[in-house]
């Protein structure tokens, strides 16, 4: 009196499951969104990315303006 075939019949349940929702992984969907670049060190930003994250890349990272390393940004 095993349970052996309800838990063949469980995983094969759940595999079909599984398999149907594919992959829950954000990094394509993130690379794509990728399109603010860096014109001095072509770091890549998502374009959710807002003006003081930027200005701070921009001032610490090359002692630069925000426009000076960004220059498409808001156009």
């Amino acid at each position: 009196m095993g349970n052996g075939a309800k838990a063949a019949q469980k995983r094969e349940r759940n595999a079909d499951k599984s398999g149907a929702k594919g992959s829950k992984s954000q990094a394509k969907v993130n690379e794509a969104a990728k399109s603010i670049i860096c014109s001095v060190c072509r770091q890549n930003f998502l374009i959710t990315t807002r003006a003081p994250a930027l200005e701070e890349h921009s001032a610490n990272k090359h002692s630069k303006t925000m426009t000076e390393c960004f220059p498409t940004f808001g156009k």
